[in-house]
């Protein structure tokens, strides 16, 4: 993915100007900055969910998008759920994929339960098995991927992201807990909105 010359506006308040990001195979973007510097709005111009003020994105790649919100409806249970994020993008999965991308994210004992009974801690991991179901090469853009995990989702997260980076694909995400993950990219958005500013 390669973005050039972005400008994302919120009303009248320009959140960021001259914007350039380019995405590898293998490479981890964290973009960071303070609550409504545009993180998301960031995150959503390279999903192709809006369009930019300014300034023009190409993907070479597959996008997968995962929000703030875990976008799971609460009628249907864990599976189901996550049977419709991957149907909604085009894609499919037959029931042992689902329940093996269930297990790896530890929510396979609550495959059958209403989303509206989950914790959030549970609908994190079932709306974050979603990305097992992808192609290698995929983009994944993911805001806050973290919220809400305990240790053992925030390790099991960890593992994920990297195995994805080693077999080819790349992420952007958002995050307000420190990575730990090595040989990451840091994009400070305080200091692009700084520099559009000057």
């Amino acid at each position: 993915m390669r973005a050039q010359a972005l400008a994302c506006r919120r009303g009248a308040r320009l959140l960021f100007d001259q914007l350039d990001l380019s995405v590898q195979a293998g490479q981890l973007v964290w973009v960071r900055g303070p609550n409504g510097q545009g993180k998301t709005s960031l995150l959503r111009l390279l999903a192709g969910l809006s369009e930019p003020a300014e300034g023009q994105i190409e993907r070479a790649a597959r996008v997968v998008y995962l929000g703030h919100q875990h976008a799971l409806k609460d009628d249907l249970s864990a599976q189901e759920a996550l049977a419709f994020l991957v149907d909604l993008h085009g894609d499919q999965a037959d029931e042992p994929k689902l329940v093996d991308a269930l297990a790896h994210m530890g929510v396979k004992g609550k495959r059958h339960s209403p989303v509206r009974t989950l914790s959030q801690g549970q609908r994190r991991r079932v709306a974050l098995a979603r990305l097992l179901l992808t192609p290698p090469d995929t983009c994944w853009v993911l805001d806050e991927p973290f919220d809400a995990l305990d240790d053992t989702g925030v390790a099991t997260l960890n593992a994920l992201l990297q195995a994805h980076r080693q077999a080819g694909g790349s992420v952007v995400l958002t995050s307000h807990q420190a990575l730990t993950l090595p040989d990451r990219i840091e994009l400070d958005l305080a200091a692009v909105a700084s520099l559009a500013r000057s």
